[in-house]
């Protein structure tokens, strides 16, 4: 394995080797994928049956309730995904049998019928579970004898990320809004075909990276130096199989929540949209508290026996290990909340967009608004495009097939962005996609990334609580300026012209807190979880995530109520107040979670 990771060291870009690159661009069109369906789905579910550009004309409520099943359960399969890999394919071809399903997804999804939609959705969440965990896989194998780079290559992987969303919800989104829904869906197809022919026509730069697993042990390097003994080896593989094992009833307790949880799922959309339920059954509450549903009674005791779970592992362990596994499970929860709430940019944030922000432009500030759109989309393109050259330098003797793939997927964004530019150009009036506000949070994340890296270095980097806390208030300031713009929209109204300065300002907030939180949870994970049992506690993250999607879309289906009964500034107040409590409490606990770490930053 060694004599692979030090071949592929052997060409480097950017100090980087030429593996990050191809794993970058094929990540980069999974997203731009990704992100150019989902933020499409409201929008389509949600728009008229008679329009220029017709939809399936659903309640916001139902439409918010599928999308929440189907965004939770893409945190889920990367868990099954993962463990696949480990056991049988290995990361590369995982990777592989995720691009074409998901592919596949994206193609039955632009046949606009019914039957082809949930098969496409089906397909994507199918995908995604064998895509989404091996790609970081194959970085952290890359890397294991340059420990001391592997930072700054996952920092470039991360940019991969946001140009994917950035590009995938500009370009999708203009053309579903501008020329119909299968367009959009259609593009998202084609940029993920041509992501996986390029990944997997480059194979061979990679060896045995990422290939199916060994039954041998492999000598691990750091940094040049082998620190492996084999009595150390079987000592520690002795030591991971008899220091808390799952138990019979352990995984009695995994098996009755996963079904649980899975059931409240697929339930949720079945029940309000179909009209039908895999729980018909109430309970009665005592003292004349009402009735509950069983879909509610299922997920409550999924909840209860996960929890009992996570508790009886925790308690097995001795008192620093105990304190450390309390405090990710804090922080877990923390990660629910901020989850909760920020993930209404996709639901709706993007309504708000759709329906209450006043999106025409004229004179000057449509002017103004064209130059500016047009260098925050060709200035990343240049740079993108630049790097690719000097890949294309060094490797197309090698891997020149992958390299063609790229240069056509690249050559077809060229022609969309100026196409784009140029049709947007010649009036003096303009409308505003909808979905344009989606392309801010990947923006805000390129500019501002740097700035939060830097204070994360210096002398005044806050501990872990209380950066979870600061990224909650900033979340709360976020929609406490959305309330603001909405404040003077009547109860019950479905349109209005609000300005579009308070989304942006949301999104700019939003991502500030992202900063703040998300892409530090897995770092604290790594640092405070003991090895043998990490995958179980990644298990516990992907949940908390996914608990936080499906309450995102719950809570923003509830838009149409709050804004009737009271007005859609009282329905942006409550996602402020919130967060911004929670964030306090957060701040309060700080002396307590440091003390749970035991020294751990």
């Amino acid at each position: 394995m060694n004599t692979d990771i030090e071949n592929l060291f052997k060409d480097t870009v950017l100090g980087h080797p030429i593996g990050l690159f191809i794993l970058f661009f094929t990540e980069m069109w999974e997203r731009f994928s990704f992100y150019g369906m989902r933020i499409l789905l409201i929008l389509f579910l949600t728009a008229p049956l008679v329009s220029d550009n017709p939809g399936w004309d659903w309640p916001r409520e139902h439409a918010l309730a599928l999308i929440g099943t189907y965004a939770s359960l893409l945190y889920l399969t990367p868990i099954i995904g993962g463990w696949i890999a480990d056991k049988w394919t290995g990361y590369r071809i995982a990777v592989v049998i995720g691009c074409i399903i998901m592919t596949l997804g994206h193609a039955a999804m632009a046949l606009e019928t019914t039957w082809s939609f949930y098969l496409g959705l089906a397909l994507l969440v199918l995908g995604t579970g064998f895509f989404k965990p091996n790609i970081t896989s194959i970085i952290s194998e890359m890397y294991k004898t340059r420990e001391s780079k592997k930072d700054g290559a996952y920092t470039i992987f991360y940019m991969g990320v946001n140009a994917g969303a950035f590009f995938g919800m500009m370009l999708c989104g203009y053309l579903a809004e501008n020329y119909g829904w299968a367009y959009g869906f259609g593009l998202a197809g084609i940029f993920m075909l041509l992501g996986m022919l390029q990944f997997l026509l480059a194979h061979k730069i990679f060896g045995k990276i990422g290939a199916a697993p060994s039954k041998k042990i492999d000598v691990v390097f750091h940094d040049g130096e082998d620190i492996t003994d084999p009595e150390v080896i079987n000592e520690e593989v002795e030591v991971a199989s008899k220091l808390n094992p799952f138990t019979t009833f352990d995984k009695v307790l995994i098996a009755l929540s996963s079904i649980g949880g899975l059931l409240y799922l697929f339930n949720d959309p079945l029940e309000k949209i179909g009209g039908k339920s895999l729980a018909p059954f109430t309970v009665s509450l005592p003292f004349e508290w009402g009735v509950i549903s069983g879909s509610n009674v299922i997920v409550i005791s999924a909840l209860v026996l996960f929890l009992i779970l996570l508790i009886m592992r925790i308690s097995r362990y001795i008192p620093i290990v105990r304190d450390r596994l309390v405090a990710v499970s804090i922080f877990a929860l923390f990660t629910v909340f901020f989850f909760a709430f920020f993930e209404q940019s996709l639901g709706s944030m993007t309504l708000f967009a759709s329906d209450y922000t006043n999106r025409d432009l004229v004179g000057n500030t449509a002017t103004i608004f064209k130059i500016v759109d047009g260098l925050l989309t060709t200035i990343p393109l240049i740079i993108i495009t630049y790097v690719i050259f000097l890949i294309f330098k060094k490797t197309f003797k090698t891997i020149g097939a992958s390299n063609i793939m790229l240069a056509i997927a690249f050559l077809g964004l060229w022609i969309l962005v100026v196409y784009r530019i140029y049709d947007k150009s010649f009036s003096e009036e303009l409308k505003v996609d909808a979905t344009w506000f989606g392309i801010l949070n990947s923006f805000f994340i390129i500019t501002l990334a740097p700035i939060f890296s830097k204070w994360w270095e210096s002398k005044y980097n806050p501990s872990a609580a209380m950066k979870y806390a600061i990224g909650l208030v900033l979340l709360g300031v976020g929609f406490a300026v959305l309330a603001y713009g909405a404040s003077d929209i009547p109860s019950g109204a479905q349109t209005a012209s609000v300005s579009m300065i308070f989304l942006i300002l949301a999104y700019l907030f939003h991502t500030m807190g992202e900063l703040c939180l998300s892409p530090l949870g897995l770092s604290y994970l790594s640092k405070l979880v003991p090895a043998r049992m990490i995958g179980f506690m990644f298990g516990v993250w992907y949940l908390a995530i996914a608990v936080g999607q499906k309450l995102a879309n719950t809570m923003g289906g509830m838009i149409d109520k709050i804004s009737a009964e009271y007005s859609l500034g009282t329905f942006f107040l409550i996602f402020a107040v919130v967060p911004i409590a929670v964030g306090f409490i957060s701040m309060v606990l700080n002396p307590v979670l440091k003390k749970l770490m035991h020294g751990v930053r």
